[in-house]
């Protein structure tokens, strides 16, 4: 009976020895992988932080105006820094997917994969968020100028609007890009362009129909 015993002991550690011969490979590669990765990364993102600053990137955005709406929210424009640590981020998780996938952890290798195929979907959200600041910033600046020379009243306030339709739109574009409640802006656009249809039928029917009659009888005339 106690033969028996050590030979099950026995038996148990063998195997659980060579489980870990076999497995101590696998992790040593992995641990490289990881330190290669952590190399790679901080290169890379030295690199990427320079390549920002020598395109004066930062000073492009600032005569923009996108720095107001940074410092409104305690953010400093800095934008080789934010590329930076997006590129280091970036190139540590491929690495640490590369390690699981030594590993063998292929329901982490899952949740990596499709972490790095989501990256790029915010990126174009960013960026369609700061093309809406700058375009919106543009449009107001505009408006209010054609409104003064043309020595009309409420400029601000028309600017204003159309910097608020601009944001809300490149707003929800942003959020459209990343796949959240996509089902919710549409209705959302679709409820709006109703609304404003809708309004401008009744202001034109109840307000403008002495105007539309006298416009449709001088088309008339004119098309004779």
């Amino acid at each position: 009976m106690v033969q028996n015993w050590i030979l099950v002991i026995q038996d148990s550690l063998s195997a659980l020895w060579e489980q870990v011969l076999t497995f101590l490979p696998s992790l040593i590669g992995a641990i490289l992988v990881l330190i290669i990765g952590l190399i790679v990364a901080a290169i890379l993102e030295r690199i990427s932080e320079r390549i920002i600053y020598y395109l004066r990137i930062d000073s492009a955005l600032k005569k923009l105006g996108a720095h107001t709406y940074m410092e409104r929210a305690n953010i400093n424009l800095n934008t080789g820094h934010f590329i930076g640590k997006f590129v280091y981020w970036f190139v540590v998780i491929a690495f640490v997917l590369a390690a699981s996938d030594i590993l063998g952890f292929f329901a982490l290798s899952s949740f990596l994969g499709a972490v790095l195929l989501y990256i790029p979907n915010v990126i174009i959200a960013a960026l369609i968020l700061l093309a809406a600041l700058v375009a919106a910033n543009f449009v107001r600046r505009l408006v209010v100028s054609a409104i003064n020379s043309a020595k009309l009243h409420h400029a601000d306030g028309i600017g204003t609007l159309a910097w608020w339709v601009i944001f809300v739109f490149g707003f929800l574009a942003a959020l459209q890009q990343l796949g959240i409640a996509e089902t919710i802006i549409t209705a959302i656009i679709s409820g709006f362009v109703a609304m404003l249809a809708l309004a401008g039928g009744l202001a034109f029917g109840l307000g403008g129909r002495d105007h539309a009659k006298k416009f449709i009888d001088d088309l008339g005339k004119g098309m004779k």
